[in-house]
């Protein structure tokens, strides 16, 4: 849809052009909040703040935003008020609408069975993965007493992390399929609020709600961005105190319901406070790297699904789109289809996707997870005195980036 302001048209192409633009979509929200397309900003906002969650641009903005929606207007730095927060904080978090927002499953005291879980049975590929969550959560879960004899503890989180677009959320669905377990992501414009306090309520309403409805995966999308090391945060106490009442409900977890399991993916997991990251918090992390052969495959097989295909050879796409994302994969199949549709609407007649598409496509689209490695490769040389990229170290030894 083409934007009627030409001025927000051209800014919004250029954010299609650039996505991970930080500064750019910050300049963009406030363009739409001026507009008064609240809604639209936020989107953007979300965005600037997952993509650089120290920006003290972002956050600000992101604060004014929600007070337009909540019809009113919040200062760059919540002053604590003499007196307790207006009626909105007396009211109960509205989960349907949050729900609504998020187009997520739905999670309230009555939780709705989905009509078809996911299991990791469904993720193509990344055996490695699958391995590794079996051994370090999976099987402890099932079986707690033969965990317990080997001193096993099946509390406590798991974060995933790894290069953007490779498939964590999935991952993350299909474990709570696995458990069956409800599933429920929490995003950082779900917990950020204009007025004080509110944001530390809504963590708080979070873990209440999810020990009520146990079991109940508590699924926390870009955990850098929500808990980022509290050493960035000397210009937002309300946001460190937001961090700090993560980690006290995390402990609550721990202590008083064994239903609740937490899960977290990061793309950045070097900006996560190292204190979320001690034993029974997410003391277990697993890296989800670009998929495999075999996934490359299943995900281009399901993007030409149900389209006209020609001669397309998949095994020679799966060798030419190694280190791809799943989210590259994706948009290389979009891209083919529409140069075939432009193909079908110069001949008058459908015309079939064919290889010849697909090198057109790959000739403009490359992988976007270079720049995600380049920064990994340095953490893993010089930030890895405690083991913790060791698996990371391996890959890149194995894939010849070091």
């Amino acid at each position: 849809m083409v934007d009627e302001d030409p001025l927000m048209g051209g800014l919004l192409r250029a954010v299609e052009a650039d996505p991970g633009n930080a500064a750019l979509r910050v300049h963009v929200a406030e363009m739409l909040l001026q507009r008064g397309r609240a809604a639209e900003a936020l989107e953007h906002c979300t965005r600037a703040v997952s993509a650089d969650p120290a920006s003290p641009e972002a956050l600000r903005l992101l604060q004014e935003i929600t007070a337009a929606l909540n019809g009113a207007s919040a200062p760059a730095e919540p002053p604590a008020p003499a007196s307790p927060p207006p009626a909105p904080a007396e009211q109960p978090f509205d989960w349907a609408f949050a729900e609504r927002q998020l187009g997520g499953d739905a999670f309230e005291d009555d939780p709705v069975d989905e009509p078809e879980r996911l299991r990791l049975d469904d993720v193509a590929g990344m055996d490695d993965v699958k391995r590794r969550l079996n051994i370090s959560f999976l099987g402890p879960l099932r079986t707690p007493e033969l965990a317990g004899a080997y001193g096993k503890n099946p509390s406590g989180g798991l974060l995933l992390y790894g290069p953007p677009g490779c498939g964590k959320t999935f991952i993350a669905r299909a474990l709570a399929g696995e458990m069956n377990a409800s599933f429920y992501p929490v995003e950082i414009a779900d917990v950020l609020d204009a007025y004080v306090g509110q944001g530390e309520r809504h963590v708080r309403q979070f873990f209440e709600t999810a020990r009520r409805n146990a079991p109940c995966v508590l699924f926390f999308d870009e955990l850098d961005a929500l808990g980022q090391k509290r050493s960035h945060l000397r210009n937002s106490s309300w946001l460190r105190t937001i961090v700090n009442s993560l980690l006290a409900e995390m402990d609550s977890v721990r202590g008083r319901n064994d239903g609740v399991f937490v899960l977290g993916a990061t793309n950045h997991p070097w900006d996560v406070d190292s204190a979320l990251r001690r034993p029974g918090r997410f003391d277990r992390m697993v890296l989800v790297l670009p998929p495999d052969d075999e996934a490359r495959a299943a995900i281009l097989r399901s993007g030409l699904r149900d389209r006209p295909v020609g001669d397309v050879r998949i095994p020679l796409l799966v060798k030419a789109t190694d280190g791809f994302s799943g989210a590259d994969l994706v948009h290389l199949v979009d891209s083919a289809a529409e140069l075939a549709l432009a193909d079908a609407i110069s001949f008058g007649e459908r015309r079939p996707i064919t290889e010849h598409h697909f090198r057109t496509a790959l000739a403009e689209i490359r992988p976007s997870t270079g720049p995600w490695f380049q920064t990994a490769k340095n953490v893993a040389m010089f930030g890895n005195a405690d083991g913790t990229y060791d698996e990371l170290l391996a890959y890149l030894k194995r894939t010849r980036q070091l």
